[in-house]
């Protein structure tokens, strides 16, 4: 299968390509520049130059290409409207050229924001709140599965993780710890964050992209929930710094995140797709250190 796949160089898209392309399948890549290109040929991949915004080769990769991964989404939290603006306009875009076709197009979303709640594959996504707009994106892409494509959504947990590599939501923390000199948790640390490795992220994509029937949700959750204030004293003691509370307004729009507590789970999606998480936790990977300097 000849696949396109937006956000090629990021952190997600850098370890779904290998996934794919051992696979046997071809890779088309979106990158914005010539050194992401590099990297996606290198990976055994085509490029092809664009991004989100830029509708033409959005609708030019799908029309090539046998089915979509869609990656990307802007980081740009300080501009988080924006971000979401894009990536529905990016969106539509996918679904007008695969409408019809029965192509697969695999979508990445976020997992439900329901306080006290174990979201499961089973519950609605978040459609308020700072991030409701990604939810509606995610209910869009379900809803081509009634336009005749095997439309599936694989919704992410906060902290997407690899030591050393990345870390999700907790850059931020880490970040702060850096710039501070104290690792820090929002209210009384209680509220738990879902997490999974980006290497068994891969092959979930993967998965979803072959097998998802239409209108199908996943969850990339290995761990259901740590709590903030574990996970601050895993990089506090990385770092060798205390860990403090803080107020959310502390992380701007994230702090509204930070401050509820949302656990998820992957049962489901284990036992549906034979998806089995086999990489280090992230409190694992948070306690081996080597952070990148981030603050």
């Amino acid at each position: 299968m000849r696949v396109f796949v937006t956000g090629a160089s990021g952190s997600i898209g850098t370890v779904v390509i290998p996934e794919l392309i051992a696979a046997g399948h071809d890779v088309l890549g979106l990158v914005r520049s010539a050194a992401a290109a590099a990297a996606v040929t290198a990976a055994g991949g085509t490029p092809i130059r664009g991004d989100l915004t830029d509708l033409a080769s959005l609708r030019a990769g799908a029309t090539q290409a046998d089915g979509v991964i869609n990656l990307a989404f802007s980081n740009d939290w300080s501009n988080l409207e924006q971000g979401i603006t894009e990536e529905t306009r990016a969106v539509q875009t996918l679904a007008a050229a695969l409408a019809g076709s029965g192509k697969p197009f695999v979508h990445a979303g976020l997992t439900p924001m329901i306080p006290g709640h174990v979201a499961t594959e089973e519950d609605p996504d978040t459609t308020s709140g700072p991030v409701g707009g990604r939810g509606h994106n995610s209910d869009l892409v379900l809803a081509l599965a009634a336009q005749d494509v095997r439309s599936s959504v694989v919704r992410l947990p906060r902290a997407v993780h690899q030591r050393e590599t990345a870390y999700g939501f907790c850059t931020a923390l880490i970040a702060a710890a850096q710039k501070t000199g104290a690792a820090p948790y929002v209210g009384d640390g209680s509220q738990r964050w879902p997490a999974v490795n980006r290497l068994d992220v891969a092959a979930l994509f993967r998965m979803a992209l072959e097998d998802a029937d239409p209108g199908t949700v996943l969850h990339a959750v290995a761990d259901t929930g740590d709590t903030m204030k574990s996970l601050a004293q895993a990089i506090g003691d990385a770092l060798g710094v205390p860990i403090e509370s803080v107020p959310p307004e502390r992380f701007g729009v994230l702090g509204q995140v930070f401050a509820l507590d949302m656990p998820a789970s992957g049962a489901l999606t284990q036992t549906r797709f034979g998806w089995e998480p086999a990489h280090p936790s992230l409190l694992e990977d948070l306690a081996v250190g080597g952070y990148p300097v981030l603050g």
